[in-house]
């Protein structure tokens, strides 16, 4: 909670797709941290990862939906259907983990991320039609 309060406060002055970008970046930076690391400073890395998410899903559902217009309820769907990779990334991970090891597995995470600064990005300064 103190993520997404402090989160919802710095949206009040800095635009939306900025702070995802930001946390999304620091997220990844977190998981380099605790792949690269040992002992209390990968744990308390990995932890911050779970401050960093803290705004990632409402902040991704109304960059999302922003500016479609009739398409809102459509958009929301599938959305709403989106979550599945939720219950698909970590058994994955897991997966992973089995033939190639815990912090290689890593870079599944950081991938999941990296689309998320992508996608946080291009809704910086999008192109007017």
């Amino acid at each position: 909670m103190i993520g997404r309060f402090i989160g919802a406060g710095v949206m009040k002055y800095v635009q939306p797709a900025k702070v995802l970008v930001f946390f999304s970046s620091l997220a990844i930076a977190s998981i380099v941290i605790s792949m690269s690391s040992t002992g209390l400073v990968a744990m308390w890395s990995i932890l911050a990862v779970g401050l960093f998410n803290s705004i990632m899903f409402p902040t991704i559902f109304t960059l999302s939906i922003d500016g479609i217009g009739d398409l809102k309820p459509k958009a929301s769907g599938l959305l709403c259907t989106a979550i599945v990779g939720g219950a698909i990334i970590p058994p994955l991970y897991g997966l992973l983990t089995d033939f190639v090891g815990f912090q290689v597995a890593f870079l599944l995470v950081i991938a999941c991320y990296g689309y998320i600064l992508y996608f946080a990005s291009t809704k910086i300064n999008p192109q007017v039609s």
